[in-house]
């Protein structure tokens, strides 16, 4: 279940079709929520077009997950919304045979997945769109569970945009 909510926002990733020159994430959730976020770690970093993307996240569940959770997934590039879906986190968990699956006990679970990046991907001084994800996760009581925001920079350099080429 951790396995499919976690790595959601870097799927995103994929679905744009481009790689970070830098990112940053926040757990945007209260510490009474039943998921927190303690590390998002990418190999390398920043990603490269071409090669694997090992993904390694560390997650505290606090309660009992049970089976029925959902997470809202949103990805934006700027203003535009490029997707928006609700998964149902641990029906995505069974089918990826994840280590993790619900019920989810509480503890401290640390998940990790390599992510294969297209060599196609747009990189340099011409991609400058910030996309943003958003992953809220629900109980399947439909409480807040947990909440992550996503920044993904697609610009290598912002100075590159303004140096001259002549």
């Amino acid at each position: 279940m951790f396995r499919r909510v976690l790595l959601l926002s870097f799927a995103a990733l994929l679905l744009v079709n481009a790689a970070t020159t830098g990112w940053e994430y926040a757990d945007c959730g209260l510490p009474s929520h039943p998921l927190q976020i303690e590390s998002i770690e990418l190999f390398p970093d920043p990603p490269v077009p071409g090669q694997d993307l090992e993904v390694t996240v560390k997650a505290l569940a606090t309660k009992r997950i049970e089976d029925g959770a959902t997470a809202d997934v949103t990805v934006r590039l700027g203003l535009v919304k490029l997707l928006e879906k609700k998964f149902d986190m641990c029906h995505e968990a069974r089918k990826l045979n994840a280590a993790v699956s619900c019920p989810v006990d509480p503890g401290t679970y640390t998940i990790v997945q390599a992510v294969a990046l297209p060599k196609e991907i747009p990189t340099g001084k011409h991609c400058v769109s910030k996309f943003g994800v958003r992953v809220r996760g629900f109980t399947a009581d439909n409480e807040d569970m947990m909440c992550l925001d996503l920044k993904l920079d697609f610009m290598k350099s912002i100075s590159s945009i303004f140096t001259s080429p002549f």
